[in-house]
């Protein structure tokens, strides 16, 4: 496995994938229990992440008692990055949930205790809320960092212009900066093209991926009569579409071509867009059997030709509510850094 930088705001570094743990417990009713988790925390080891991904809310509280138990002795040769906001686990009072700097507080020293650590690398705002001024969260992330039980702090599923103000705000008044963001992102659910991903690589935040794989739609394990997130409105899901349709057909047409899987294809898809990014975009894999980490690992040697690139980038465009003709230029010429290409073909160039 290769290493990034945690975008360009950190010397942090992280493997390519992110071992998502949202699996590492069996509260939900889905998951695994202590000796599965084991051994798929082992082989992501084994293949060279570093990278853990975790919440306080994921399995009631689970997934972080059974991280802290795998990293007894080994804490610092990882980084671990933790959530709070969106449930806490210990108490479920008004008062101690949201975005706010008594639930922060209140959070953070819990789910230190349930890792066993006496830091988080990267601790993030799951979700924003709709009373917490952003000065409160920025301020306690702060003061998380002064008093060492963070190293950095990040922002989850916040639209970008929270995230852009929240981070100049950070910078202007001398605050530990805002260094990541999280965001759904896959071929099946672009739309983070819109702000975030551009949002973010013009102020070099990390990025980091979460449902790579839409859930489990772009393995085309639905249209087999396969049961999973499809069917348990309870868990993330994208909805298949007329245009998810012909992504999922497209997919599965160069899996064919190529030999390897659906979800190799997506993956592969998934990395060479943040090959071409000068911060780090990271995919969060959250696998719940070994079958399925293998074959995320297995996507690492896949490469695809820059026709198969270009068929899927066509057939899964998300539309972001400009022309088609503007949309593809501006997406070109930020993604290939050559201003030039937001010149309409029919207008001279001087």
């Amino acid at each position: 496995m290769r290493y990034t930088s945690f975008g360009r705001r950190t010397g942090l570094r992280v493997s390519e994938y992110a071992l998502g743990t949202g699996n590492f417990g069996t509260a939900w009713k889905s998951g695994v229990d202590t000796t599965d988790a084991r051994a798929l925390f082992d082989r992501f080891v084994d293949a060279g992440g570093t990278y853990l991904d975790t919440a306080a809310m994921y399995q009631g509280g689970q997934a972080e008692s059974m991280l802290g138990d795998m990293l007894t002795t080994t804490r610092d040769e990882f980084v671990i990055s933790s959530k709070y906001g969106l449930g806490n686990p210990e108490k479920s009072d008004r008062t101690n949930n949201g975005a706010s700097r008594k639930a922060m507080v209140a959070s953070v020293d819990a789910s230190l205790r349930r890792l066993g650590t006496d830091y988080i690398d990267v601790f993030w705002v799951h979700f924003p809320d709709a009373f917490t001024p952003i000065d409160e969260i920025l301020r306690g992330l702060d003061d998380l960092v002064r008093a060492g039980k963070i190293h950095h702090g990040a922002l989850s599923n916040f639209p970008a212009w929270r995230v852009a103000l929240a981070a100049k705000e950070a910078d202007l008044r001398g605050w530990s900066p805002i260094v990541g963001i999280q965001t759904e992102y896959s071929l099946a659910e672009r739309s983070a093209e819109n702000e975030i991903l551009p949002m973010a690589e013009a102020l070099g935040l990390a990025v980091n991926l979460w449902s790579p794989l839409a859930g489990g739609l772009l393995t085309g394990k639905y249209r087999k009569g396969g049961e999973g997130r499809k069917t348990d409105a309870s868990r993330f899901v994208s909805p298949e579409s007329a245009q998810r349709t012909a992504t999922i057909d497209a997919v599965l047409d160069i899996g064919a071509e190529t030999g390897v899987s659906a979800a190799q294809v997506s993956m592969a898809w998934l990395r060479e867009r943040g090959n071409r990014s000068s911060t780090a975009v990271v995919p969060i894999i959250g696998p719940r059997t070994m079958a399925q980490l293998e074959d995320y690992l297995g996507a690492l040697d896949v490469t695809l030709t820059a026709d198969q690139y270009a068929r899927l980038d066509e057939v899964s465009l998300p539309d972001l509510g400009v022309s088609p003709e503007i949309q593809s230029m501006t997406r070109n010429a930020m993604l290939d850094g050559d201003p030039t290409k937001f010149i309409l073909p029919t207008t001279p160039v001087a």
